[in-house]
């Protein structure tokens, strides 16, 4: 069976030599770089599952390397980082991150948000449905495919799993909690800088006017719902 590769960055030998070794008591097949250039370079050369990716690293940074790797790849990305504030971890995932571990960290914990990171984004389809319409938008199960006003809208595994857990409750507010279970997984419950987050970019995808929604509605202190007639009801104010 072909193991999972993951490619750590970091630019601390401890920490990289922690994780990597972790990982690969683990069964991971594990390749290592200690820059961002480094990894970069590394992408390109080997097909990998998973990066796990330091922030603060000199040369492009982790958020940069992000960046670059969005514009071409889905790939999962772990970000790692010593500072845990609210800011860095938002701008972490508004550039596509699908988590976060804040320095120091330990190894069930860094084991546990691996594997629920690789559990969402190679998530089985769906069982065959037929298509959901909202308003203008479609989600054809069968060919995990989202459309508005007939033109393809490209989601990452996250954002797609997130999409479809909210247009199968369309009419139903959904709790933060709820949200993050059913998409992140039973190890979340708390991460509500998660949902602001990809929120905002689902909004940015598929609402005519992501600052005035119709299809994604905030419950505010309490969720999220899709809003089921988005053509011809008028939504409160996004978060």
């Amino acid at each position: 069976m072909k193991k999972t590769r993951v490619l750590v960055v970091d630019d601390e030998p401890q920490t990289l030599k922690y994780v990597a070794a972790n990982l690969r008591a683990r069964g991971y097949d594990v390749l290592t770089a200690q820059d961002g250039r480094e990894a970069l370079k590394l992408f390109q050369e080997t097909p990998v599952d998973l990066i796990i990716l330091d922030i603060m690293m000199p040369g492009p940074d982790g958020f940069e390397v992000c960046q670059a790797l969005r514009r071409v790849s889905d790939v999962p990305i772990i970000m790692l980082s010593a500072r845990g504030q609210e800011k860095d971890i938002v701008r972490a995932l508004n550039l596509g991150a699908d988590d976060y571990l804040t320095k120091p960290f330990g190894v069930e914990e860094m084991l546990a948000r691996v594997q629920a990171v690789l559990r969402r984004t190679t998530r089985a389809t769906y069982t065959p449905r037929p298509p959901v319409h909202i308003g203008e938008l479609v989600i054809d199960f069968g060919e995990r495919r989202v459309t508005m006003r007939g033109q393809d809208v490209h989601l990452t595994p996250t954002e797609y799993e997130l999409l479809v857990t909210l247009a199968l409750n369309a009419g139903r507010v959904l709790t933060h909690r709820a949200l993050l279970q059913a998409v992140w997984g039973p190890e979340y419950g708390s991460e509500t800088e998660y949902l602001w987050a990809y929120i905002r970019r689902l909004r940015q995808k598929i609402e005519p006017d992501p600052q005035c929604p119709r299809y994604i509605l905030t419950q505010p202190g309490v969720g999220y719902y899709m809003n089921p007639n988005p053509l011809t009801e008028l939504s409160p104010v996004a978060e």
